[in-house]
């Protein structure tokens, strides 16, 4: 199923070209309260078979609307946490290696098995269509597409051959980085240079596992203004998505609702005012942002 959030904060199953509304039948069935979040629905789907189930019923029995009437929001906005694997293709870290300038210099040498993780703040948070916001006086902005897992079950210290088990869905992000040299005085790391408002795109849904049985097996295409800039695929990651979930979770507890996502692959291109993007991610489909300055 595509799990989607949609104006004015709705939970809804996007099936062909309709939005069935879901929150209402979880609420009826016990599985929620008013009031909820797409964390807690996401939680519910996740945990209890019953809500999966009432979920899908909507699809049989349930009123719906057309996609293209309605505002689709990023799938999820109060993950407990967002991390992030950085330099976890070998395509992406040979083109940063012929960047001037790049911030990212020292991950570049090794030729680690294992990505390197930060964290990426709530608030930099967006869903389809944006806007991206360049930074006031920043000269370089770049994107980057990748695809992010959705925890759906608590994960602690669990193995590489169970990880997936601890995933509720799929969903696409879109890493936006600020790259000017010292473009913010000395604070400039990773953290702050990713973590502007704006600078995390997640959509357009969440597609449930059991749509993706490997993630290590799907397309990513990005176009820049209409002409393709990134054609990848995730079987060429340094370190999979079961090797970040067994490395994380040996470190901390995932809740339901941590993002984790993949790193990019190489096409990561620089960002102007007006420009328009596109990701596609095979399963789990398209999305698109508008890029604007901040004035």
């Amino acid at each position: 199923m595509k799990i989607c959030q949609y104006a004015p904060g709705r939970a809804g199953v996007v099936e062909q070209d309709r939005v069935y509304p879901i929150g209402d039948a979880l609420v009826n069935a016990g599985h929620l309260k008013d009031g909820h979040t797409l964390l807690e629905v996401i939680e519910a789907l996740a945990n209890r078979p019953a809500a999966m189930d009432a979920a899908r019923g909507c699809l049989n029995t349930g009123p719906s609307v057309p996609l293209g009437s309605v505002k689709l929001l990023a799938p999820i906005v109060n993950p407990p946490a967002i991390w992030a694997a950085a330099m976890n293709y070998r395509d992406h870290q040979a083109e940063m290696r012929e960047r001037v300038g790049s911030a990212d210099h020292s991950k570049l040498a090794g030729d680690d098995l294992m990505a390197e993780f930060f964290l990426k703040p709530v608030s930099s948070i967006i869903g389809p269509g944006g806007p991206v916001m360049l930074p006031r006086g920043s000269k370089h902005v770049d994107f980057e597409c990748e695809l992010c897992a959705v925890i759906g079950k608590t994960a602690r210290r669990v193995t590489g051959d169970a990880a997936l088990d601890h995933v509720f869905g799929y969903t696409m992000c879109w890493d936006f980085s600020q790259r000017d040299p010292w473009g913010i005085g000395r604070q400039n790391t990773r953290n702050i240079r990713k973590g502007f408002d704006t600078f995390t795109g997640l959509g357009p849904w969440i597609v449930t596992k059991d749509e993706i049985p490997d993630p290590q097996d799907l397309s990513i295409y990005v176009e820049q203004n209409g002409k393709r800039v990134m054609s990848a695929h995730t079987r060429d990651m340094i370190c999979g998505l079961r090797e970040h979930i067994r490395f994380l979770s040996g470190v901390m507890t995932l809740r339901p609702g941590v993002l984790i996502t993949t790193g990019t692959p190489a096409g990561v291109s620089r960002l102007a005012d007006g420009d328009h993007l596109k990701g596609t991610i095979e399963k789990i489909g398209d999305m698109e942002l508008d890029v604007r300055a901040e004035r």
